[in-house]
């Protein structure tokens, strides 16, 4: 970490100068819980740091139809907040089950999504839910539906000079659920997950959002298996239907925390789970 420059600037204009001036030489930084690991193994060597804590992106609020998080909002912020709890539970629930108390405690919203993991927890509830990012540089801002903001493993459309400032929810009807896998019980990375969203009149099924997570390169939108139930009646055997289908769509990989048929086998199950849970469906 010799000759790494480092920036913590305390106004946002400021930042997003810095942005300009640096681009692809910056590597921003707020939690650090992804950040840190990628460079104490020697993944990652930053020329310049920028430290985003200071910019006062930690917030949660109601504006328009939406929820509004700063991008540094903590993931513990979000799972005790009752705003999210109520309008945005999936949201709430990611948060939670994401990791311990003090990885929670200093992981961002901003992070989870930039970071553009695969198997990223918040991420795929927001996708669920058609959250929007909003990033901005010198040259302006500009808002990205989360659906079309990862384009790869590690791999987003963010641009080396824009920060990504907020992510907007728009409040959804209906439940939303979030469910996941791991090694361990609780409180561990994802070997699966899922998100559901949907919208019911009675046992019918008017609208409906799936997102799965670590089974494939980038978080999915299962769009297919969504068309699958859209307008009929939703009982287990649709629902298991459709995790058959959703999870037709993904291509897991083997790893040291699970193999692709275990993945696929779990994935089909959690996404079975969600839906039974966000349609009340009595087994």
């Amino acid at each position: 970490m010799k000759d790494v420059g480092y920036f913590a600037p305390s106004e946002i204009g400021e930042t997003l100068k810095l942005l300009a001036d640096y681009g692809a030489q910056a590597t921003v930084l707020a939690g650090g819980t992804d950040l840190v690991p990628k460079i104490n193994c020697y993944e990652l060597k930053p020329e310049n740091l920028l430290y985003i804590g200071r910019l006062g992106l930690d917030y949660i609020k109601e504006k328009d139809g939406k929820l509004v998080l700063g991008a540094a909002t903590s993931t513990a912020q979000i799972a005790a907040n009752e705003l999210v709890q109520k309008k945005a539970t999936a949201l709430a629930q990611a948060a939670y089950r994401s990791g311990g108390a003090a990885t929670k405690t200093i992981a961002t919203v901003g992070g989870n999504v930039a970071n553009a993991s695969p198997g990223a927890d918040l991420a795929c509830a927001l996708l669920a839910m058609d959250a929007e990012i909003a990033l901005a540089s010198v040259r302006g801002t500009r808002s990205v539906a989360i659906k079309d903001f990862f384009t790869g493993r590690g791999e987003t459309v963010r641009r080396p000079d824009e920060l990504l400032l907020e992510i907007h929810i728009p409040i959804p009807k209906g439940k939303t659920v979030f469910w996941k896998l791991g090694r361990r019980k609780a409180k561990t990375l994802s070997v699966a997950n899922t998100s559901v969203h949907l919208l019911m009149d009675g046992k019918k099924c008017v609208e409906a959002r799936i997102a799965l997570g670590a089974m494939a390169p980038t978080l999915l939108r299962c769009t297919q298996a969504e068309a699958l139930i859209k307008g009929q009646t939703l009982d287990i055997t649709a629902a298991e239907e459709c995790a058959a289908r959703a999870v037709a769509d993904s291509a897991p990989i083997d790893d040291q925390r699970a193999s692709a048929w275990y993945r696929k086998k779990a994935g089909q199950a959690l996404v079975v789970c969600a839906l039974a849970q966000a349609a009340d469906i009595n087994n």
